[in-house]
């Protein structure tokens, strides 16, 4: 069984609101986070105070040793201003490279244009100054603020993917090779929802992409306003608002070769338009045999509806682990499960986390009876749906909502330590940092 002691529980910064429906984690497909053997680099964000919303913000690169004592400022963007977060990515090189996507409006304005730029760091050299990069991309897309971009390493290949959202209807994908140049690979094209009163594509939004050799899978969430006329009006009623968008359908693609082939057919992993229910995408992983482990929690209908279009059915929450070979879903089981009315920890977000053997672990936050708590497990054990062995990792402060890690999609490499990314339970508008070491149990 697998051990988790919490080394080190830290702030990183602080930061004001800025009010634009973005956050410091709102990349959350993606990684802030990225580890190159000691050193761990976190790209966090401020506001600029004179800028209004929605390109009010700058990027910001801290790094810490790991056996050093707290957080410093690396480097902070002067030159463009953004909505977004900036996902990383660090390569096998040594070359730490931080996506960004500054607007080309002049201040003042609400949105507008954007040109999306890579900002390459020797973490070798931490004196000296970043270069900057523009992204090839197939044909002239209109790129805005609101980019939905997803950014991944294979740090082995020293090799970065770049996809970015144009619209409702496609992400455009950029590469840089190996030998330093950024190529376009064209565009994926999200599926499509002819089966809505109103068909409409299924913009498919913080996805977890993975990409070993220049193969990549893509696992993500359709991201659309509630398309059933009826229970749009009763959220209305119960929030006041004129939207709402869902998140209940989940799908999976993959290209043996980005540069050379398209992706292939979409495969669904999970629908809840049936019942309201809901479903998050939490994370990829591709095994050397090739295939391709999926985790997502899920919960079956959304409370708000419950009462009037399916009284007296029981809401339950999972989380949820499939394996995909050839394009199929050869196994899926519930490695966490809770029903209304029993007890049982509700899952929320997960992770998963390859060690230095190899070892597939699952890192697992809960709402508990004590409030969160987070879990983890290891898959190499063998264990299965309820005998699934947990350990709770011992944090003096868990993090609630959405936490990010030195994830190999992020070009980390397999790793017994976990840097962890969240905000600060205790600090309001604070990133904080931990740091979790694995091993075998005792």
């Amino acid at each position: 069984m697998v051990s988790a002691t919490v080394e080190v529980e830290e702030t990183v910064c602080s930061f004001e609101p800025a009010d634009n429906g973005a956050g410091p984690l709102w990349c959350h497909g993606s990684t802030v986070v990225a580890r190159h053997g000691s050193e761990i680099f976190i790209a966090g964000m401020e506001t600029l105070p004179d800028q209004p919303p929605l390109n009010n913000c700058r990027w910001v690169l801290y790094h810490r040793e790991s056996e050093g004592d707290g957080w410093q400022v690396l480097h902070r963007d002067l030159t463009g201003r953004t909505r977004e977060p900036s996902p990383v990515a660090v390569l096998g090189s040594g070359d730490l490279l931080v996506s960004a996507n500054p607007t080309l409006s002049e201040p003042g304005t609400r949105g507008g244009p954007a040109e999306p730029a890579v900002f390459r760091f020797d973490v070798d050299d931490r004196n000296a100054a970043p270069g900057k990069e523009l992204p090839v991309w197939s044909g002239n897309p209109a790129f805005t603020e609101h980019s939905y971009r997803t950014f991944v390493g294979d740090g082995p290949a020293d090799e970065v993917l770049y996809m970015q959202n144009v619209g409702y209807e496609v992400a455009h994908l950029s590469l840089l090779g190996g030998d330093g140049q950024w190529q376009g690979v064209g565009e994926l094209k999200w599926p499509w929802g002819g089966e809505y009163p109103k068909p409409q594509p299924l913009r498919l939004c913080y996805p977890n992409v993975i990409m070993r050799d220049r193969a990549v899978h893509f696992f993500g969430v359709g991201d659309i306003v509630e398309p059933i006329p009826e229970w749009r009006q009763e959220k209305h009623r119960i929030t006041g608002r004129d939207w709402d968008y869902v998140f209940r359908r989940l799908f999976y693609a993959t290209t043996p070769d980005v540069t050379g082939q398209p992706f292939g057919e979409w495969v669904e992993i999970a629908n809840f338009d049936a019942t309201g229910g809901s479903t998050r995408n939490c994370d990829i992983w591709v095994a050397p045999d090739g295939s391709v482990h999926l985790l997502w929690a899920q919960t079956n209908i959304d409370t708000r509806l419950r009462d009037r279009f399916f009284p007296g059915q029981q809401i339950e929450h999972s989380l949820e682990y499939a394996v995909v070979r050839h394009g199929k879903v050869e196994s899926q089981q519930a490695l966490i499960t809770a029903a209304e009315a029993e007890e049982g920890d509700v899952p929320g977000g997960a992770r998963f986390h390859e060690t230095e053997t190899g070892k597939l672990l699952v890192l697992a936050q809960v709402s508990a009876a004590g409030g969160v708590e987070y879990r983890l497990a290891d898959l190499s054990d063998g264990g299965e749906g309820e005998g699934t062995s947990w350990v709770e990792v011992p944090f003096r402060e868990p993090m609630g909502g959405t936490f990010l890690t030195n994830s190999v999609r992020g070009g980390s490499a397999p790793s017994n330590l976990i840097d962890l990314v969240g905000m600060s339970p205790s600090e309001a508008n604070s990133l904080q940092y931990a740091r979790i070491r694995v091993g075998a149990a005792d």
